[in-house]
């Protein structure tokens, strides 16, 4: 069963936690005790029905403000797919919060009121996942049930949505009207919309085709560990000499011949060994060991590739980045520590070229700074060389982190434009 991960994104007030409420509940992928707890905190705060929001708003301060401030992760499966659910907020002022959570996705969900019809939020969250690069988008239409379930609105809140969402770079939209509160086309189709044709929403979640999204072209395998358990009883583990790591594109098999970088020493894949045993191929997000021909100097942080189809290896970078720390700002000549896949180096943000309104998509170029939760283009320069893609080709080769040296935290999060 292959892994579909989802996150929610959407105004303030739009039903994203009462939606994953509601496929929880009606997929029964919760616990008798979980739905009593739910139950029992719905009575204690005055309401005359379950709120299946608080199944991931658990923060005190979000119970008590009826918002969604942290991510909130929860996991269920069908017979058909497991999934990984995003449940992230809708306020701008945690705009950090929603990149993390939709940074790994799949498919975003972008709720939208039928009352109010697309907001500014909504505009935002829609341009954050196309920025992400985000494949798969579903527009759901929320509280149809406070519409008398009418056609027309939710039709016009389907023009104005593709109309601005031509101004982006979304490769799958559809769009659903549901009722979270109630049911209606989540889990089974709504018979209070006889005019929509569509899918529910938990069909359409299980029978997405995503095994196309992942690159399987560019073979890229950084080195997370080296593996030499030296166990002398056994002369063939004496010798055994692996390097584990996640597939991060391409297919991997043995009798490829690979290349080693930094090096730039070819050799061939004798054995890829899985969790489970030996296996034939290898593909993203598969973590496996590889076992090489030749006894190469490999280490952590190092990349394996094709010999003819190699990632940039390169020191300056172009990138867009999400500030994502209230601590200090960042301002040009800043030196940072920057993880990349497995390697991690010493950054300096060479300059900010503008600094991005999510909301207008105005590019301020007279920005001397970026503050929490704002999103800029820079150029960094790094100490040693990075192996890198353009983000849109493969997000997790274009992806980088970048962490403060004083306090080791992490402070913005970065996808790669171009490299020199």
């Amino acid at each position: 069963m292959d892994i579909l991960r989802f996150a929610t994104a959407g105004s303030v007030d739009d039903g994203k936690s009462t939606l994953i409420g509601r496929l929880l509940y009606d997929s029964k992928s919760i616990f008798e005790d979980q739905l009593e707890a739910v139950e029992r905190t719905s009575a204690d705060r005055g309401e005359d029905y379950t709120n299946l929001a608080l199944l991931t708003d658990g923060l005190r301060a979000e119970r008590e403000q009826g918002i969604t401030i942290d991510v909130a992760y929860r996991y269920f499966a069908t017979p058909r797919r497991k999934f990984i659910i995003a449940d992230t907020p809708g306020h701008i002022q945690y705009t950090r919060n929603m990149v993390t959570g939709a940074s790994t996705a799949d498919l975003a969900i972008i709720l939208v009121d039928a009352r109010k019809g697309i907001l500014e939020q909504s505009r935002r969250h829609a341009f954050l996942t196309t920025l992400l690069k985000v494949p798969h988008l579903v527009v759901a239409v929320n509280k149809m049930d406070l519409v008398d379930y009418d056609r027309e609105t939710y039709e016009r809140i389907t023009d104005e949505f593709t109309a601005f969402a031509s101004k982006l770079e979304v490769s799958d939209l559809t769009f659903i009207p549901i009722s979270a509160l109630h049911g209606d086309n989540v889990v089974e189709r709504s018979p209070n919309m006889p005019w929509y044709e569509g899918s529910s929403l938990l069909h359409h979640l299980e029978h997405l085709h995503i095994a196309s999204d992942r690159n399987l072209i560019d073979v890229r395998f950084p080195v997370q560990y080296v593996i030499r358990p030296h166990k002398s009883t056994d002369p063939e583990l004496h010798d055994y000499r692996g390097y584990a790591g996640q597939v991060a594109g391409g297919v991997l098999k043995p009798g490829d011949e690979v290349v080693h970088l930094p090096s730039g020493l070819t050799t061939t894949i004798t054995h890829i060994d899985g969790p489970a045993g030996p296996v034939a191929e290898a593909y993203a997000p598969m973590s496996v060991t590889l076992r090489l021909a030749d006894e190469l100097d490999i280490s952590r942080g190092d990349m394996i590739a094709r010999p003819n189809n190699r990632p940039e290896a390169a020191q300056d970078l172009d990138a867009m980045v999400c500030w994502m720390t209230p601590d200090r700002q960042l301002t040009p000549r800043m030196k940072l520590v920057i993880k990349h896949t497995t390697r991690t180096a010493r950054a300096m943000v060479k300059d900010l070229n503008y600094r991005l309104d999510v909301n207008t998509l105005h590019r301020d170029e007279d920005a001397t700074s970026l503050q929490l939760n704002e999103i800029g283009r820079i150029g960094l320069r790094v100490t040693q060389p990075l192996f890198v893609d353009d983000y849109g080709r493969n997000r997790l080769t274009g992806g980088f982190i970048l962490i403060d040296e004083a306090t080791n935290n992490t402070v913005a999060a970065g996808m790669i434009i171009g490299a020199k």
